[in-house]
């Protein structure tokens, strides 16, 4: 039988959590491509709910401190970094909803909800990052998809702290509308306590019938 051994310098081999800069922007800066947008969405996985998308154009003299993938934050630092985005980028919305989700599958709802979201900003970009494999069809200027997007470039790391901030208090304010699933919890995942909710009172028209275990073949 094969015998392994620990490796002598462990830490060679452990993966070293990615920081988002600024260099994908300053780069483009440098090529001709000002401003750069950073573009990227919330809400992919969950069973209800929309998929908000975030476009951020970040000012190079104002950059908020902490920036990073809205995953790795904490909800305090999340709303901090939410003001101080929106009070010195140039910022847009959009969300495509369960029904939009449904027709067009989750890719296509959130590609789309980020394309609304680059063509709404103030200011045209003249670049645009997203997060991901795939860059948003219609975007009107040259894109850029950037693996890992969040925990590479300060522009995308911005937009996924507005997504995710934005669609957090839009679960907040569906689960006033629809108390029984607890989506202010969850914000619409499928946890056990979601699930049976589902079960106990059926689907609400938040939720995605196209998404196991909603589907029904």
């Amino acid at each position: 039988m094969l015998q392994s051994t620990p490796p002598d310098s462990p830490g060679l081999f452990d993966e070293v959590p990615l920081v988002p800069d600024f260099s994908l922007e300053l780069a483009a800066r440098k090529a001709g491509h000002w401003p750069v947008a950073g573009t990227d969405e919330a809400g992919r996985g969950p069973l209800a709910g929309p998929v908000v998308a975030a476009a951020v154009i970040l000012d190079p003299d104002r950059i908020p401190e902490g920036l990073n993938d809205s995953k790795q934050l904490s909800l305090k630092a999340r709303e901090r970094l939410y003001a101080e985005i929106m009070a010195t980028a140039h910022v847009a919305i959009a969300s495509s909803g369960p029904r939009h989700i449904d027709e067009k599958n989750i890719l296509r709802a959130s590609l789309d909800a980020m394309r609304r979201a680059v063509l709404s900003l103030p200011v045209a970009p003249a670049l645009v990052l997203s997060d991901g494999r795939d860059v948003p069809p219609g975007i009107a200027c040259p894109g850029r998809a950037v693996i890992k997007g969040d925990s590479r470039s300060l522009s995308i790391a911005a937009a996924s702290i507005i997504a995710k901030v934005m669609r957090d208090r839009m679960m907040e304010r569906a689960d006033k509308l629809y108390p029984a699933y607890g989506f202010a919890g969850h914000a619409g995942y499928g946890t056990a306590k979601h699930r049976a909710a589902i079960e106990s009172e059926g689907p609400c028209p938040l939720h995605r019938m196209s998404f196991r275990p909603l589907r029904r073949d």
